[in-house]
Formats: C-alpha cells, sequence, structure tokens
C-alpha cells in the first residue's frame, strides 16, 4: 500500500504547526504538502532538487510576501514545485522563478513590479491554471519549455503580457490578456505555441507579435483595443491564424511581413454557432438543468440573433443597437442564478464580452450610509464587472417603496442607468427578483426599462421537476434514494408549492439536509456500525422525518 502524503501546517498563532513556511520546509520530507493557514508570511523560499506542495487552507487567504528581498520569492531548481491557492508578491524581483523544475501554479495570485512574474526556464513541463497575473514588467515568461497556461488573467504589465521563447511549445488557452505596456503575447526564437480561445486588448503595441523563425497556432483569439496591429509577424516566420476576431486595432489588424509563411483561415464571425465547441458545450450545460423549458428557448433565441448580427457585421450590413441587460422575474430557487452565469459565458464564446466573468451583488452592495457614497460604491462594483455580468439579486429593493434609509436605493438606481449608457457594450446586467416586485423596480427610474432588451420569467417548478431535482443533490453527495421514498416527496412538494414563501430548489436543498440529519440519527441508533450500502441509503422514514421538521 503507497504511503499516504505528509502534510504540514503552518500557522503562526497555532500550537503544534510550523511558525513559518520557512520552518515547515526544513523538516519537509520529498512528495510532502505544507498547508498554510490565513495570514501574510513575508519569507522567501529557495528550493533545489525539492518535491513540494504548498497550498493555502481551505477558504484561507495567504500571502507570500516577498516585497523587500533582492532575490525571487519563489524559486525551484531541479525539482518539483505545485503551488495552489496562494498571493505571491514580489518586489523589484521575480515573483516565481523555476528552472528545469516540473511546476504547477493552480489558482493563485501573482503581482510583481519590476521583473516578471513567473519565470519557466527549461522545464519538461508545466501548468499555470485560473490564476491571476498582475502589476509586473513582463507577466509570464516561458524559455525553452512545454506546458499549458490555462484560464489566466494577465492585467497591468508594463512590458509584454507573456513571452514564449526559446523553441518553447505551452498551449495557452482560455487567458484574458489586458491593459500592458507592450505586446499582449510576445513569441521568438523559433518558438512554436498554441494560442486559443483567448482574449488581448489594450496593448501599447501589437496583440501578438511573432519574430526569430517562430511558428504560432493561433486560433479563436480576440484582439481589440491595441496602439499595433492585431497580429504581426516577421520574415521567416510561420503559423496558422484561424478564425480570430479584431476590433480597434492598428492596422493592417493582420501583418504578415514578406518572407513569412502564414495560413489564415475564414474569421470567426464567418462560422456557424452549431458547430461544436464552447457554445455547444454550454448548451449542452444549459439543456441539463432541471425544466425550464421556456427559458432555455429564450437563451438560444438571443444567442441565434447575436450571432446573425455578427455575421452581418462581418458581411458590411447595418446591424442594430441591442442591449444585452435582461431582467430575470420569478420566485427564489429557479435557477436564475445559474442561468445569469452561463449567459455570461455565452456573450464570451460569442465574442460579444472579452472576460464573461460572473459578480452577483445585492442591495447592500450598491447602498452607502450617506450622500454620495452609494453612487461611490455602485461606480466600483461596475467598473470591476466591466467586461462580464453584473448580477443585481432581489433588485427591487433599490426603489424607494421598498428601500430604507431615504433615497440612497434610488441614488444606486440612478448612478446605474448612467453607467449602463455609458458603458453599453461593455458589460450584461442582468436584475432578478419577483415578478410584481420588478415592476417597481423599472417604475423607479424613467430610463431603467429602456435599458433592459427583455424580461425572461422563472416558472416555479413542479413536484415532478422537484423530485428530480432533489434525485440529483441526493446522488452528488453519494447517497441513494429508495424508490419508495418517491411518493412521499411529491406529496411534500405538491403540499408546500403553492404557499407564499416557496423556495423551490432551495426547497429541495433544504429538504435533502434533513433527510441526511434523520438518516444520522436512525443510523446511530442501531448500536453497531452501519454497511456501506446502509450509510448510503436514504429511507421513505428520512423523508418523513424532514418533511415534518
Amino acid at each position: 500500500m503507497p504511503a499516504a502524503t505528509r502534510v504540514l501546517t503552518v500557522a503562526a498563532d497555532r500550537p503544534g504547526a510550523y511558525p513559518t513556511i520557512g520552518a515547515a520546509l526544513l523538516e519537509a520530507p520529498d512528495g510532502a504538502a505544507i498547508a498554510i493557514a490565513a495570514g501574510t508570511y513575508p519569507e522567501t523560499l529557495e528550493l533545489s532538487g525539492r518535491s513540494i506542495t504548498l497550498q493555502a487552507e481551505a477558504g484561507a487567504t495567504v500571502v507570500l510576501d516577498g516585497a523587500g528581498a533582492d532575490w525571487p520569492t519563489l524559486r525551484a531548481v531541479d525539482g518539483e514545485l505545485t503551488v495552489r491557492g496562494l498571493d505571491v508578491r514580489a518586489g523589484d524581483n521575480l515573483a516565481i522563478s523555476v528552472e528545469r523544475t516540473v511546476l504547477t501554479v493552480e489558482q493563485c495570485a501573482v503581482r510583481g513590479r519590476t521583473r516578471p512574474a513567473i519565470s519557466v526556464h527549461a522545464a519538461g513541463v508545466f501548468t499555470v491554471d485560473r490564476c491571476t497575473i498582475e502589476g509586473a514588467e513582463t507577466g509570464i515568461v516561458v524559455e525553452g519549455a512545454s506546458g499549458r497556461i490555462l484560464d489566466t488573467d494577465v492585467s497591468g504589465i508594463s512590458g509584454d503580457g507573456i513571452v514564449v521563447a526559446l523553441g518553447s511549445d505551452p498551449v495557452i488557452r482560455g487567458c484574458t490578456i489586458t491593459a500592458c505596456g507592450g505586446r499582449g503575447v510576445y513569441v521568438y526564437q523559433y518558438s512554436r505555441p498554441e494560442l486559443t480561445d483567448t482574449e488581448i486588448g489594450h496593448t501599447g503595441a501589437e496583440g501578438v507579435g511573432v519574430a526569430h523563425g517562430s511558428t504560432p497556432v493561433i486560433r479563436r483569439v480576440t484582439v481589440h483595443d491595441t496602439r499595433g496591429p492585431a497580429i504581426t509577424f516577421a520574415p521567416g516566420c510561420g503559423g496558422t491564424v484561424e478564425g480570430c476576431r479584431t476590433d480597434n486595432t492598428g492596422q493592417p489588424a493582420l501583418a504578415i511581413a514578406d518572407g513569412a509563411t502564414v495560413e489564415v483561415i475564414e474569421q470567426a464571425s464567418a462560422r456557424p454557432a452549431d458547430t461544436g465547441g464552447p457554445l455547444e458545450e454550454l448548451f449542452a450545460d444549459l439543456d441539463e438543468m432541471v425544466g425550464l423549458p421556456e427559458v432555455k428557448a429564450e437563451v438560444r433565441a438571443m444567442v441565434d440573433e447575436i450571432q446573425v448580427n455578427e455575421w452581418r457585421r462581418s458581411a458590411g450590413l447595418s446591424v442594430g443597437a441591442v442591449s444585452h441587460h435582461l431582467i430575470f422575474a420569478g420566485a427564489p430557487g429557479t435557477g436564475k442564478t445559474t442561468v445569469a452565469r452561463l449567459y455570461g459565458k455565452l456573450l464570451k464564446a460569442l465574442g460579444v464580452l472579452p472576460k464573461g466573468d460572473f459578480t452577483e451583488v445585492s442591495r447592500r452592495d450598491l447602498v452607502g450610509q450617506y450622500i454620495g457614497h452609494t453612487a461611490e460604491k455602485t461606480a466600483q462594483v461596475f467598473e470591476k464587472s466591466l467586461g462580464g455580468v453584473l448580477f443585481i439579486d432581489e433588485a427591487y429593493t433599490l426603489s424607494r417603496s421598498a428601500g430604507s434609509g431615504g433615497d440612497f436605493g434610488q441614488e444606486a438606481i440612478d448612478a446605474l442607468v448612467k453607467l449602463m449608457e455609458d458603458h453599453r457594450d461593455e458589460i450584461a446586467i442582468i436584475v432578478a427578483g419577483y415578478t410584481d416586485e420588478m415592476n417597481d423596480f423599472l417604475a423607479a427610474n424613467p430610463g431603467l426599462g429602456s435599458r433592459f432588451s427583455k424580461t425572461i420569467e422563472f416558472e416555479n417548478y413542479s413536484a415532478e421537476e422537484l423530485l428530480l431535482i432533489t434525485d440529483r443533490m441526493v446522488a452528488g453527495g453519494d447517497y441513494l434514494l429508495d424508490p419508495a421514498a418517491g411518493p412521499p416527496l411529491t406529496a411534500y412538494y405538491d403540499r408546500i408549492a403553492h404557499g407564499p414563501n416557496f423556495g423551490n430548489a432551495r426547497e429541495a436543498r433544504r429538504l435533502v439536509e434533513g433527510m441526511r440529519k434523520a438518516q444520522s440519527q436512525r443510523l446511530r441508533a442501531l448500536g453497531r456500525m452501519p454497511t456501506t450500502d446502509e450509510l448510503r441509503q436514504l429511507l421513505p422514514t428520512d423523508v418523513l422525518t424532514a418533511a415534518a421538521s
């Protein structure tokens, strides 16, 4: 039997734990994981020939701060290093630097100033996944390495966002690279990266620069708002450009020098939406949701309209102004938040929004405590959400009739109306709440209703649909629902479905939690260790006990 991974805990104020990460590293065997409690650790770490995982404890915010040092915050040579869930900061040196090391960086924030944030040199394989890279001279430098940069945001970089050099061939997919003083991506020295499904914008030079004999594959990349051309190829370079989109870039958008051999395939806007890929995957996720046939049809119709408008634009035809702001009306627990998240991803896949990120807020996130404070809070939330979806739950509580504390909620509405007009193509706002109350919300400002293109009604789930939702929740928790539990479940949902506070899927979640508690009490009363089947089984008696509580 293989030995379990050794886990060492770092927590400065916890008896028995290591006070610093460095202290834990001194005693950690190869292959160990170091779990780090919340806090700021002013340390720099150097590993040679080690295999180590550094990870934040669940839910903890961990800052590894090397800002005062003249050497990298985290350096590894000739080993394996995994960094998970950390905020790694550097001053005038690199934040993470590895050489001949298998590197994995997941869900980290990496920040620097005057040097690259992450440098990977001569690595057989590396992965940077779901990270945020900010404030460095260069975001990520890859030299003589193979690996993957996935779903990572690179922004606020004084030079180039990502540099690929010395024959490297990484996959760069699903990334957002914005606000770079130089190029978004620079490929040189005979490198062969694959750059796909990525957005590049607001760069001080070209979006993608290719030089020195390099041959990248650039597929379904959106480049916008660049001072230089969208993509440039120097003499002697080659590669493929397929299905890319450009907007407001230097001209020509695609600059191929004499002596470069580049295959250019049709633009993304000329491709139909039903050829597979991200759109169909997202539609599959939508179709997997229980019920909501009218909602699904409305979402598909909106996507069709957006796609056709893109085709018309690419053909030089006129396109009318289209608002991507929506009203989701209906009771709680009907899937409004889930559909809103998918909508943002669909808009990103269509190239309408650069990020598709999802920000959910309510009244307390927008309304301040004094005159002027609300407009400031609302503007901050709005600016943070640009490029994605801002979802305002129970939006009707902002209106005068539903709000409290003077007209501060009204101040938020008025600020939103102006911001929506000033940034109409840069964000999608979805407001949600009960149908009748949302009518009051729209009446709170004369210009509010015209900002939203459509109201989508979310009907309550039927008892049969709630039974299916319950089945999925039960299976997701590694339980099995006794078939005989179906009738009492359906009877319970039939009984509560017309109550004034009916919570739809929230009722199912509450009931499943109650069933689990009832099962625990039943099994504890057995006076013996339950079998595996007994541990998984939820019986009709568990349903009745939960329903009665």
